[in-house]
């Protein structure tokens, strides 16, 4: 296996004590060792629920023979970071989540991968990852926002976005952008942003 580089011979004494204080033992490093990434944040709405994807992964990997690991990515929201500094930070991210998922992958001696993303930057950042590393990997897409109601239409960030401008013009009021505001993401999941929706 791959990550006998980290768990076989007298030479990895210390690499498996380091495991065992993870709480794994013996049994748990025959396994093959599994990385999940997860980007989950409390920031992005596409990633507030990768958590209950990601235990449900890590079941999955114990179920078929697998040790799961665990490590984080990080996840810049688009739509938060628009219209000020922070669009300098956005595609950046994806070089970052690319490097750290390798990084992490490489230290590590991870046998597969199982990586969690969502949303414009982090899909393909851990692709570039998946591709550099070229062990088995998968990922797990937290999934689309589901579109808002609003005047028996469908809208999304996009019109929130649009609302900005037609207040600045004059053809919206403030109560009828806050009740856009309010109705426009009802749910996590990428938004609009990432996959159109709106008809």
């Amino acid at each position: 296996m791959r990550s006998d580089v980290v768990k076989k011979g007298a030479t990895r004494c210390a690499h498996r004590s380091l495991f065992y204080a993870n709480g794994f033992g013996p049994e748990d490093l025959k396994k093959p060792l599994v990385g999940i990434c997860n980007s989950f944040n409390e920031i992005v709405p596409g990633h507030i629920h990768l958590r209950e994807i990601a235990e449900a992964a890590k079941l999955g990997v114990a179920a078929a023979g697998g040790t799961p690991l665990e490590f984080p990515a990080i996840a810049v929201c688009d739509g938060i970071a628009m219209g000020h500094t922070g669009m300098k930070y956005s595609l950046a991210s994806r070089e970052l989540i690319a490097d750290s998922v390798e990084s992490m992958a490489m230290a590590s001696g991870f046998d597969a991968l199982v990586l969690i993303p969502n949303c414009d930057k982090v899909v393909p950042g851990m692709l570039m990852a998946a591709a550099r590393l070229n062990i088995p990997s998968i990922i797990v897409s937290g999934g689309p926002m589901l579109p808002g109601r609003l005047n028996g239409r469908d809208i999304s960030v996009s019109q929130s976005f649009e609302a900005a401008g037609k207040f600045a013009a004059g053809d919206m009021t403030e109560s009828e952008m806050a009740e856009l505001e309010s109705k426009a993401c009802p749910s996590c999941g990428s938004c609009a942003g990432l996959s159109p929706q709106t008809r």
